[in-house]
């Protein structure tokens, strides 16, 4: 399983002429599907991204929506030239006019190979968040962390033992709840980083456009 973040505020791989912004994406390869996480915020700068980090757009075989922010939803529509016979799993009722098999998320799910949805968690704003299976326990993805990185980790926590987290977390700071991960990676609109490095620099994994998280 390898996860690689092609949207996100920074950089991780300055060489390779990839374009940061405000949002975040994330590819999930599981040798079997590959599945986009999130599409940031402008589908140019998504497909700019993908193609610089050898992903074929047109590979993608199920798109997840965390949440309906334009900085998490706003490369869709440009997607949809490159797609073909995709599932696209969001929590609003509005599905796009393009070759897709659309699911409306209300309860957990299975989506594919090894990951799972956590269903509609409610917050300041409603969010989904991806549960993996990876080859040494149970990964989490998030958008923005919404409903509370506490809240997320409890739903998550359902399917085993947590042991990484990665994504947004925005203005979370119980860092205790960290203790118990083997390694996390804030990304996007994380407010804390420096501190979570600073605690936890054994388990600390930088993000960034470009940045792969074998799991």
């Amino acid at each position: 399983m390898k996860l690689t973040i092609v949207y996100d505020n920074e950089l991780h791989l300055s060489n390779k002429n990839l374009k940061p912004d405000w949002g975040f994406s994330c590819v999930i390869e599981t040798g079997q599907k590959t599945v986009l996480f999130d599409t940031g915020a402008k589908g140019t700068i998504l497909l700019h991204n993908m193609i610089k980090l050898a992903i074929d757009p047109g590979t993608i075989d199920i798109i997840v929506i965390s949440h309906e922010h334009w900085d998490h939803n706003g490369g869709l529509q440009a997607l949809t030239k490159y797609i073909h016979d995709v599932s696209l799993y969001r929590l609003t009722n509005e599905h796009l006019p393009a070759d897709l098999n659309f699911y409306s998320v209300k309860k957990p799910l299975y989506i594919t190979n090894r990951i799972w949805t956590t269903g509609k968690l409610n917050g300041v704003v409603d969010e989904q968040s991806l549960v993996i299976s990876g080859d040494n326990g149970w990964c989490v993805l998030v958008g923005c962390s919404h409903p509370g990185v506490e809240k997320i980790l409890d739903a998550a926590g359902k399917k085993g033992d947590i042991v990484g987290l990665v994504g947004g977390f925005h203005g979370f700071k119980t860092f205790s709840l960290l203790e118990k991960l083997s390694y996390v990676c804030p990304c996007h609109c994380t407010q804390h980083k420096k501190t979570i490095e600073k605690l936890y620099p054994q388990k600390y994994i930088a993000g960034g456009v470009g940045r792969i998280i074998d799991i």
